[in-house]
């Protein structure tokens, strides 16, 4: 399972740790990665996705999952991720033409 994040796709950064004596060695940078369960109001469902804390925090001030998705770019977002942006948009397009 690779360190990065389903919805936004941040992942892992490297860089340097630097001593005091100016010293620099290799180093990575974690994301913030948690285990949580969205759900879709749109499919009615529970999804279990990997993001990171600041996509969690995203995807609440844009209104949920399905609104998150809907404005997402689909580089960012993981094969799952895909595939559940276009179950929801197909889920909508059904809905407003009945």
């Amino acid at each position: 399972m690779s360190r990065s994040c389903e919805l936004t796709g941040k992942a892992v950064q490297s860089g340097n740790n630097v001593s005091h004596a100016n010293n620099r060695t290799r180093r990575r940078f974690l994301p913030n990665l948690c285990n949580v369960t969205l759900i879709s109001d749109a499919l009615g469902q529970r999804y279990r996705l990997r993001v990171s804390a600041n996509a969690l925090r995203t995807v609440e001030h844009r209104g949920g999952l399905d609104a998150f998705l809907a404005k997402a770019k689909d580089s960012e977002l993981s094969m799952r991720a895909r595939l559940l942006k276009r179950q929801i948009a197909k889920k909508l397009v059904e809905n407003s033409a009945a």
